[in-house]
């Protein structure tokens, strides 16, 4: 479970989404798939970016959860998506066991929204691939969840990062394996406010001169 982490500036640019891909893409397919069955699982992550075109000003949908208010790390992740009107029905059709009672969701908990509860991050993937098909964040209010931010472009992650949400989407050429895409677009949002996330910086990773390059340098977002 993540902890509330300080902020800071943009982070370096890094290259290690293709590694965490390609791991659980072999986690999945020896069916020891990172899950949230009925307890609710918790893969935990604090690092590896992620991009996408996100619903970043989505309406918050406030509805109740099945989970303890006192345990936010026994969240229900499967329900809370299945109960959630903002998440699409291809991503719900999607959500399906994958082995047993193992579902391909990945969650994590931080602070991104300052508020008295931790944020929880939901990440629902496919089970022969690990490609991410949708990212949400919820913000506990008053004992029922927000979905205050959503982007269902695949292949998606987000994570949190130093207090920041990160999204990375990888880029692939004609003929790149699902495994070795060629690079990856990345955007960091900050929580302001006015009660929504903002795109603070965007930049793009080629893995091919990710060794030795420096091709990624972030954008400062305007405004």
């Amino acid at each position: 479970m993540h902890g509330g982490l300080t902020e800071a500036g943009p982070p370096p640019a890094r290259g290690t989404f293709q590694a965490v891909t390609t791991a659980l893409a072999v986690l999945a397919a020896v069916g020891v798939f990172l899950s949230s069955c009925a307890t609710g699982g918790t893969g935990a992550r604090d690092e590896g970016p992620a991009y996408a075109e996100a619903v970043v000003g989505v309406t918050a949908t406030a509805f109740p959860s099945s989970a303890p208010t006192d345990a936010p790390d026994r969240i229900n992740a499967v329900r809370l998506v299945k109960d959630d009107p903002e998440v699409s029905e291809e991503v719900k059709r999607e959500l399906k066991p994958c082995v047993g009672d193992e579902y391909p969701v990945d969650v994590s908990f931080g602070d991104l929204t300052g508020g008295a509860e931790s944020d929880v991050v939901v990440n629902v993937l496919t089970c022969g691939d690990a490609v991410g098909v949708g990212s949400y964040v919820y913000r506990r209010t008053s004992g029922r969840y927000e979905n205050v931010f959503k982007t269902e472009e695949p292949p998606v992650y987000a994570e949190i990062d130093r207090g920041d949400l990160v999204v990375t989407k990888q880029v692939y050429e004609k003929g790149d394996p699902v495994s070795s895409p060629s690079g990856e677009n990345v955007i960091t949002y900050r929580w302001r406010a006015s009660g929504r996330f903002v795109k603070e910086y965007s930049w793009h990773n080629d893995y091919s001169s990710v060794v030795g390059g420096d091709d990624a340098t972030p954008v400062p977002e305007s405004g």
